[in-house]
This record gives structure tokens, sequence and C-alpha cells, in this order.
């Protein structure tokens, strides 16, 4: 009977300690997966970011960016990111239809202009969210391909129907070397080689239309893998006349 006692108190202490040091191994790995990440946004000012435009208002709002215009303009971080993984939550206005946004990233700007990489937002019918435009550029020349009947068909395979109206949409950009990766609430939308821009600014945009809808944007992070070169513009390198599907 003592040996069988023993034996229920030893089963007992070891699965305590099993179960402790499970826990121990779980906070370990969830912080060692959080580590590195600094965010973009202190959810009180718009410290980092500005406004290359004269025209657009952007203001914090409850721990959120909201951005209003009737002219198209992008805010801008201050700072270049070269290879990374960005994260960042956006919400369009209540109006199926009527608005489209964007992530810039890798992106150059000058007074009144930003052009480059864009993850898209489109609210539409056409379901392009997820997508990657080249603004002020080739346009959609990489993915989907606008007049690639078939090329915008797959992409909408994957696409389609993830975009949440009215909702909360969660955008996540990896970029290293010429690789770039687009997910839109998890879903892998965009996948492609493309080697216009290796290092340049982020940036968030409001379209601009009649009213000055409101477009939001919170939880702005970045996890940079390798530093830009601060002393240096962004570079576009116009020899790349083909993006590659991975």
């Amino acid at each position: 009977m003592k040996n069988l006692f023993k034996f229920i108190i030893l089963s007992v202490l070891i699965t305590v300690v099993l179960i402790s040091g499970s826990g121990i191994l779980t906070a370990e790995k969830e912080k060692s997966r959080e580590s590195g990440w600094v965010s973009l946004f202190d959810g009180k000012t718009l410290k980092g970011w500005e406004n290359p435009y004269t025209w657009g208002e952007a203001k914090v709002v409850d721990n959120e960016i909201h951005l209003s215009a009737e002219k198209k303009f992008f805010l801008c971080t201050e700072k270049q990111y070269a290879d990374f993984i960005f994260e960042a939550e956006i919400r369009l206005p209540d109006e199926k239809g009527k608005c489209n946004s964007g992530i810039m990233f890798r992106c150059h700007k000058k007074k009144n202009k930003v052009t480059g990489y864009q993850a898209e937002v489109d609210n539409t019918e056409r379901e392009w969210s997820g997508g990657l435009y080249d603004e002020g550029r080739r346009k959609w020349f990489i993915n989907p391909i606008k007049k690639d009947d078939a090329n915008v068909e797959a992409f909408l395979k994957k696409a389609r129907g993830v975009y949440k109206q009215n909702e909360w949409n969660k955008y996540r950009i990896h970029c290293e070397g010429e690789k770039i990766k687009i997910y839109l609430n998890g879903v892998l939308t965009t996948d492609v080689s493309d080697g216009m821009d290796s290092q340049g600014y982020i940036a968030i945009q409001h379209h601009g239309e009649k009213g000055g809808k409101l477009y939001r944007f919170r939880n702005i992070r970045i996890k940079e893998i390798k530093e830009a070169d601060q002393g240096k513009p962004p570079k576009e390198n116009f020899k790349w006349k083909k993006s590659k599907k991975k």
C-alpha cells in the first residue's frame, strides 16, 4: 500500500513538472516568435511619419491613424526599409465598391508624389485585394496582370472572398531580396520575384473621394531582416523588364 501511495505521489509530481516545463517552453517559443518586432505607430502621435503632399489630413484617434481627403495621398514613414516582415490592419469606409487603398513598401517619395510597390486594398466587386500594384510605373504588371485573363483568374482563386467588408483586414508583407509575399487575413495572395526596388519607404494610402471618407489603420509594426542604407535614396532598377513568378 505504501509503495502504491509513493507511486501515485511520484506520478503526480512528474506530471506537474512536465506541465510546468511545457508552459515554460511555450512561453519561450512565443517570446522568440514575437522578438524583433518594432511598432511603427505609438498609438498617440504620428512620430516617424510624414505627409509629402500639400493636401490630405492624417490624425490619431483611439490608437488608430485616420486618413481623410478628396484627392489621393500617402502618409509615409521617415525611415527606409529593405528586407522585412511588415504587418498592419486597415478598415475602409463601410460602403462597398466605393473605396480603394493600399500599403506602399520600398517606395519612393517626393513632394506630392509617391511611387512603387503597393499591396492592394480593394473593396469593389473586382476583389483584387492582396494583389501587387506598381503605383505610378508599371501598374497592374505583376500580380494580377490586368490584360491576362488566365493570370487574373489564378489570382482570384486565392484572393476571392478573403477581403472582409466592414471589418478590419490584416496585411502581412514579407520582402527578402527579390522575393515579395503578401498575405491578406492569413492567406498568401501574392508570391512573386521582382527586382525593381531593393529598399524604400512604407506608406499608407487614402485614394481620395468626394466627402473626405475616413480610412483607418492600426497595429502597424515591422520586423527588419536587413536594414536599409539611410544615406541613399531608393533606386529603381529600370533594366528589370519582367516580374517572375516563384
